[in-house]
């Protein structure tokens, strides 16, 4: 399948063993944030106190936010303490250590230290911690088992980080038991620098008392003058793309401009608003209760935010505060925005004011898709509510405790996988969503979804961001998820999977080039279901002429390229524990994809189930064949270039060797592939064998070069 995207804003999902909506009673949390010093933004742990978790609060004392000091404000009764710091960058700055001190010396189930993992506070705290255990140590008391440390990054671009900064942040994210990140990018960054626990991503936090509809319409205004009113909420600085905007509002005259904030930009602002006529206001920066009544009276939100070398958007709060006030939003797709705006919102390619000027056209000229918009909106809004977010920690905070083995006032740990039984029937378990990742052929993603269409829940998300795949989901009744680009088939089902309309339930990959029958799916989740600690069930295959294909392979090894190098791979044998379903038509437990978390997006195309399985089977899953299911497959019809097609497989290998069987097996693996290659171009004469004989060219090219580093090139040059 050639398909890809992006995305996840994962529900947690309680830990293999745990129903829905259980926690640990009990649960203690020491939680350190500077940011923390906004009140609003405190409402994360108000709202985990309301869900019994006992959360104690270390903030700065006062802070510098949007250029303004910003002082420490508790409630009345708040347990959140002020603590003085010493410098000004949220990466370089300490925390006056003694109130850390005394609080690291009482008793926490977890520690959750709300600062990137390559910050000086992080190492700050986490050194203290250390100390303080082996003061209490040294007085004879015994400190008890360490509670499993919690850390948040935002930081969506891999960088490099000077002496000591790189190796805090390896140090740190290797030893941590969790990631809390807001974006899809901040997790694909923190999983590829070595992050070993679970990496879970939560969005920001949105009020939805201060930011909803209201309880009547905008304020009145004149609409027959065919005026879109167009809003914008933020820094006037180049890399918002404040300049694309005026470009996009002077390129239709229906467009006119409110645009609320401040920064260095403000004067080239006033210049280009007088020559558009009026049709720009200035409004200047807004508190946060001037929000929405400001919301409330566009038409539609832009966000244009362009990506620089060292920064692109790392969430997008204001596209998520005018969705929770009924406003559509168009959105550049960069950054994390395909995150909080893909299905719900529109997204244009960023740096394009053509682009965008038609996009916010769009929203008037259409009533019913801007209906649309603003439901969806609404419904997205809702999932960064704060009573949503807190429950996303709590259950990330029941995970970290479960897989720790050491949950607190004596409540027993959940028990492993292996000791799991499901026993749910597939009624009580609920009808699993399917889930299909599109990268254009619109009839054969039609042609897959139409014997599911009315009986199963149906989620696209379309990485082609193809107009007619649009149509067909919405004809079909499908949920439609566009990110805006293409970043690889792992990212576009962590994006289904971070929207599912029905989270907690199973779920069904479903290739566009692949069918099955809706019944068949309900005897895939029977069988599912009828056996202790199964992850993934697929059905027995056939082609489009009715020819059996092969859904069951062994784990690749190093082995396993020197076995297919000599011409004994056909002999290996696939034991059960020690193989994986292919994707085409893979039905996923929801307890595996709790426990076992979301495909790894380093997988651009290929491989990536092959991976997610063998780290369930690691923690005691077992996939098998449900070979009384026969679905059809036609194979690679989504793709039309073998070449390409080798070099994203063959780069998925490397990957995945590299991964599992570390740089020494992957050069083993290496030297198996050049030479079972270099013997087949060698060898295989004959006008009937010239098929092979090229792809074991290509084969042998992309293993002198480096699969991993010919998709590279290949990616790069389809971005240009």
């Amino acid at each position: 399948m050639e398909s890809a995207g992006s995305r996840v804003i994962l529900s947690p999902a309680p830990a293999a063993g745990a129903a829905a909506g259980d926690t640990i009673a009990g649960m203690r949390v020491l939680r350190v944030s500077h940011s923390a010093v906004v009140g609003a933004w405190r409402e994360r742990e108000r709202a985990l106190r309301r869900l019994g978790v006992r959360v104690r609060l270390l903030s700065a004392r006062s802070w510098d936010e949007g250029g303004a000091r910003v002082p420490l404000r508790p409630e009345p009764g708040e347990p959140v303490t002020g603590v003085r710091t010493l410098g000004t960058h949220p990466a370089l700055f300490v925390y006056d250590p003694r109130p850390l001190w005394r609080a690291l010396g009482e008793p926490w189930d977890v520690l959750d230290v709300h600062e990137e993992p390559f910050a000086l506070a992080t190492a700050e705290v986490l050194a203290l911690r250390a100390a303080r255990r082996a003061w209490d140590r040294s007085r004879g008391r015994d400190p008890g088992p360490a509670a499993p440390v919690v850390v948040y990054s935002a930081q969506n671009i891999a960088k490099r980080y000077p002496p000591p900064f790189g190796w805090l942040r390896s140090r740190v994210l290797r030893t941590a038991a969790a990631v809390s990140v807001c974006s899809t990018g901040a997790a694909r960054v923190v999983r590829s620098q070595g992050a070993r626990g679970r990496v879970e991503v939560i969005p920001l936090g949105v009020d939805p008392a201060l930011f909803s509809p209201g309880q009547g319409l905008p304020e009145p205004r004149d609409e027959d003058d065919g005026r879109v009113v167009v809003g914008f909420a933020g820094r006037l600085a180049a890399h918002k793309g404040v300049d694309v905007l005026l470009d996009a509002v002077a390129r239709d005259d229906r467009l006119v401009l409110r645009v609320a904030g401040a920064g260095p930009l403000e004067p080239d602002v006033r210049t280009r608003a007088s020559r558009l006529r009026g049709r720009v206001t200035l409004l200047g920066p807004l508190p946060d209760t001037a929000l929405p009544a400001f919301y409330r009276g566009l038409d539609v939100l832009a966000v244009p935010s362009l990506p620089t070398p060292g920064w692109t958007e790392q969430f997008g709060r204001v596209a998520a505060e005018a969705m929770a006030c009924g406003v559509p939003v168009v959105a550049s797709a960069t950054g994390a925005l395909p995150d909080v705006v893909a299905g719900a919102g529109d997204l244009v390619p960023p740096g394009d004011a053509d682009a965008l000027a038609r996009a916010l056209v769009a929203v008037a000229d259409d009533p019913a898709r801007a209906a649309r918009m603003r439901a969806a909106g609404l419904r997205r809004a809702r999932e960064c509510g704060w009573d949503e977010v807190a429950r996303r920690y709590r259950a990330l905070y029941d995970a970290v405790l479960a897989g720790s083995g050491t949950p607190p006032d004596g409540a027993p740990p959940a028990p492993a996988p292996e000791a799991v039984k499901d026993g749910r029937d597939d009624a009580a378990a609920g009808p699993p969503e399917v889930l299909l990742v599109a990268y254009g052929a619109p009839e054969l993603v039609r042609r897959a979804l139409a014997p599911l269409a009315g009986r199963l829940p149906l989620t696209v998300v379309d990485n082609s961001s193809s107009a007619r795949v649009a149509a067909i989901a919405a004809d079909l009744g499908a949920r439609y998820l566009d990110p805006g680009r293409n970043l690889g088939f792992a990212a576009g089902v962590n994006l289904g999977l971070a929207h599912r309309q029905a989270p907690g339930h199973d779920v069904l990959l479903l290739n566009p080039d692949a069918v099955v029958a809706a019944d068949d799916v309900r005897r895939l989740q029977r069988a599912l279901h009828a056996e202790e600690c199964t992850a993934s069930v697929g059905p027995a295959q056939v082609d489009a002429a009715g020819h059996p294909a092969r859904v069951s392979w062994p784990y690749p090894s190093p082995g396993a390229t020197w076995a297919e190098a000599v011409g004994l791979g056909r002999w290996r044998r696939t034991r059960g524990d020690r193989s994986f379903v292919v994707g085409s038509v893979l039905l996923l437990s929801a307890a595996a994809l709790a426990d076992v978390g979301p495909l790894d997006e380093r997988f651009f195309l290929y491989a990536e189930e092959t991976d997610w399985a063998y780290r369930a089977s690691r923690r005691g899953w077992r996939h098998r064949v449900v070979d009384d299911v026969v679905a059809t497959h036609l194979g690679a019809a989504t793709s039309t270039d073998p070449a390409r097609r080798d070099t994203h497989f063959h780069a998925s290998q490397e990957r995945y060797l590299r991964k599992h069987h570390g740089d020494a097996g992957w050069r083993i693996a290496r030297a198996g592939a050049l030479l079972g290659a270099a013997a087949r171009v060698s060898l295989l004469r004959g006008p009937g064998r010239a098929e092979t004989r090229a792809a074991a060219r290509r084969r042998f090219g992309l293993y002198l070069v480096g699969p991993a580093r010919a998709e590279t090139r290949v990616l790069a040059g389809a971005r240009s």
